[in-house]
């Protein structure tokens, strides 16, 4: 049986900022499947809980990929509107572009791994979330379809994966002390030892 808590972390805001997030994310899927993609937001939102986020962080976690994904910055400022300044700062900075349409893959990757150098930790965090989800969802991915995976994606090359997951790596271990960054080491190096494993094959 779960605890009782007379203070809860999360109350009316988080749950209007889940309906608002699966509204907004309702006919979008993963990349290669029909998994609903909210599954994607509540698996950040929760890995931001259980390392330590706030309300507003878990918040933002829901909502991390709404500006890149559904609409640019009209949608940061109805986030802004509805949940706050925090929140729409780190989504805001979650964000690898507002632009549409997008710049290219690789000028969008290395901008936003500099960008992250400056970041707030809250951001980190939930960022963090994000590449640890995504990179569980690869890693198990990838020991399905092999290199076949890759093909899912606008950028195919794996080194190029690979490179943006070892850089954000880097930034999280210089900015995050928490297990998630141990857990993204880990699955990342399984990943990487799979995938050069199979290139000499």
């Amino acid at each position: 049986m779960p605890q009782e808590t007379i203070t809860p972390r999360l109350n009316e805001r988080f749950n209007e900022a889940l309906v608002y997030a699966a509204d907004l994310h309702r006919t979008q899927t993963r990349k290669g499947g029909d998994i609903p993609y909210l599954g994607h937001l509540l698996s950040v939102a929760s890995l931001v809980i259980e390392g330590g986020g706030t309300q507003n962080q878990a918040i933002a976690g829901l909502l991390h990929d709404s500006v890149e994904d559904q609409g640019g910055a009209p949608i940061l400022a109805e986030i802004r509107e509805k949940f706050g300044d925090e929140v729409a700062t780190i989504v805001g900075e979650c964000s690898d572009t507002d632009v549409v349409p997008k710049p290219p893959w690789e000028q969008r990757k290395q901008h936003y791994i500099d960008h992250l150098a400056e970041a707030s930790d809250a951001t980190i965090l939930v960022s963090l979330a994000d590449k640890l989800d995504n990179a569980r969802a690869i890693l198990r991915d990838y020991r399905v379809h092999g290199d076949g995976l890759w093909e899912r994606f606008n950028v195919k090359d794996s080194q190029k994966h690979l490179w943006y997951y070892r850089s954000l790596l880097a930034v999280f271990k210089d900015r995050n002390d928490t297990w998630l960054v141990a857990e993204l080491d880990r699955v990342f190096g399984e990943l990487e030892r799979l995938v050069s494993a199979a290139a000499y094959e």
